[in-house]
């Protein structure tokens, strides 16, 4: 495989007169976590459906595992794994059922030992031989992916996989990620979890009306948008009072005692500020610097204060 897991060039794909995706370019790097964000009707799905070889797409060039996705549709299949927004799992099976069936789908050798490290791997060891509907909804999402490993893919793509789960579940999830990541598999990502994506991603693309508008890692992308400042809060309404006479540009808030103070977030301008202060013989109760979060980012560029799931 080279350095790149799959590329995207001018793809392009329209539903009769609508165009959904409008010439968008990718390059996910292999053994990261690439994102893809966006709100209801951008295009991921299509996206996603295209790269899986579901779709075909109406122009540009698009390779997967190094394998162009139109002449080589089985060998792209045969590099990766997907899992749906929904787990895809046989409720009348046994866990150990539902995997041992993708092993005998998949011809893989060595099944039962296969189908053993899987159960082990994902925790569901105790629960292997009780049917999947009594499951719970993170014991289904964590058995569909291990589904999803049989045959070992390098590359899997995740629709949404924790939507729905708890908190907890959420979290046992992303470690699962991580631990695929380094095992060097590639992971394209679509959430409507903006903190997954930026707990997750290496780098992240954020598509609206068919159009990738803006792609880098999230510390990237928030620093697109302005909005970092530190806020001062004082015990006192007098202290208050002082500090926003000798710190220009500053905003007040006398129902918290708070001062929000512009600035990059940067030790260089902190020092500077609190110089000033001590200058003047201001103290300040206490002191935070607050940057903008992907929430800002995606309503900065999209409309959307957060991501809807596409359907």
């Amino acid at each position: 495989m080279t350095t790149s897991a799959i590329t995207a060039s001018g793809l392009r794909k329209a539903y009769q007169d609508k165009a959904v995706l409008d010439g968008i370019d990718l390059d996910v790097a292999a053994g990261s976590v690439f994102s893809l964000l966006g709100p209801n009707g951008a295009g991921k799905t299509t996206t996603v459906n295209i790269l899986t070889t579901l779709v075909k797409a109406d122009g540009g060039t698009v390779r997967v595992a190094g394998h162009d996705v139109d002449a080589e549709a089985e060998a792209v299949r045969s590099a990766i794994g997907v899992t749906g927004q929904f787990a895809a799992v046989d409720e009348l099976l046994t866990g150990r059922e539902n995997l041992q069936l993708m092993v005998d789908l998949s011809a893989v050798g060595g099944g039962k030992r296969v189908v053993g490290e899987l159960l082990e791997r994902f925790e569901l060891t105790e629960s292997a031989d009780k049917p999947a509907s009594t499951y719970s909804g993170g014991m289904r999402r964590k058995l569909d992916l291990a589904m999803t490993l049989v045959g070992n893919p390098r590359i899997i793509f995740l629709d949404e996989p924790t939507t729905g789960l708890d908190p907890r579940s959420r979290r046992t999830m992303w470690s699962i990620v991580g631990d695929l990541v380094a095992d060097g598999v590639t992971i394209f990502l679509t959430t409507q979890y903006l903190d997954e994506a930026d707990q997750l991603a290496d780098r992240i693309a954020v598509l609206d009306r068919g159009r990738i508008v803006a792609q880098g890692t999230p510390a990237e992308l928030k620093r697109q948008i302005p909005g970092t400042h530190v806020r001062l809060r004082f015990s006192t309404v007098a202290e208050l009072d002082a500090a926003s006479r000798v710190i220009a540009g500053s905003t007040r808030d006398d129902d918290t005692l708070t001062l929000r103070v512009p600035g990059d977030g940067g030790t260089k301008s902190l020092r500077t500020l609190l110089d000033r202060l001590d200058e003047y013989a201001i103290a300040a109760e206490e002191f935070s610097v607050h940057t903008p979060d992907l929430d800002d980012v995606f309503l900065a560029l999209t409309g959307h204060t957060t991501e809807v799931p596409a359907k």
